[in-house]
């Protein structure tokens, strides 16, 4: 089942046709809402060729536009959507366009963010989700890796990651792993393709995430994005990330 035309949060309507492969990320919601030992999926070709190939060659990777993050517990570059941190803090978050990316790219984000995509994301997932509240860049080079690490900011918090590196060799590191515990010797997965590809997973007590260090002179491109439960009276369902660990270190 695909949509010609969507609606995105301004009650615009909008054709998303040439985007995003629906019915193959559909088609994986059993698998996901199954898999042990927390909800997790990987799909390949998730989105349509041509406008991947515009992704892929808009994606911001000048480092000058980026900030690093040389932490204990990881060293990558990265920038926020329009280079906010955190647009869910602006009224119409969804509106917000990046005036240094392409016309692809922000047809992208105002796709992530529709109301109609959030809802397919609760059926793929189960996951009472209604609002995008992270959008951010990830670029890993050489001596890029992030500790293995768990979340746990609640069960109404889904992690997805995109990526859009070509040419990558099976079994490199710099694909976003998962383990069992904090503990790399405990990977069960890890991405082997990163060409137009994404995994999305389900936050909570046992979602450890990391990335290998990176040996070779290689970029690793990738899109993390986080959806959550969200209401005015409330506020955001998660608790928010845990504080990172001090420190910083020179490579």
């Amino acid at each position: 089942m695909t949509f010609s035309k969507w609606k995105t949060n301004k009650m615009t309507e909008e054709n998303f046709d040439e985007v995003f492969q629906l019915d193959r990320f559909m088609v994986e919601s059993e698998n996901f809402k199954n898999n042990k030992p927390f909800k997790f999926m990987f799909v390949e070709n998730i989105f349509k060729p041509d406008f991947y190939q515009k992704l892929h060659d808009g994606y911001p990777d000048e480092e000058n536009d980026m900030l690093q993050s040389t932490q204990f517990s990881k060293n990558t570059l990265y920038r926020g959507w329009a280079n906010l941190d955190d647009v869910t803090n602006n009224e119409n978050a969804e509106s917000i366009e990046d005036p240094k990316l392409n016309q692809q790219w922000n047809k992208l984000y105002r796709y992530l963010s529709s109301d109609e995509f959030i809802r397919k994301l609760r059926e793929f997932s189960g996951v009472p989700v209604n609002k995008l509240k992270s959008f951010r860049f990830g670029l890993m080079k050489k001596g890029g890796f992030q500790m293995p690490h768990t979340h746990n900011d609640g069960p109404s918090t889904l992690i997805l990651f995109f990526y859009f590196s070509k040419g990558w060799q099976k079994g490199d590191p710099g694909g976003t792993f998962l383990a069992s515990e904090e503990d790399e010797s405990k990977m069960f997965f890890e991405p082997y393709n990163l060409d137009n590809t994404m995994s999305i997973l389900q936050d909570g007590p046992c979602s450890t995430h990391g990335v290998r260090y990176i040996v070779k002179d290689v970029s690793r491109k990738m899109l993390q994005i986080y959806y959550e439960s969200y209401s005015e009276e409330e506020g955001w369902s998660g608790k928010g990330h845990e504080k990172p660990t001090e420190g910083k270190f020179e490579l």
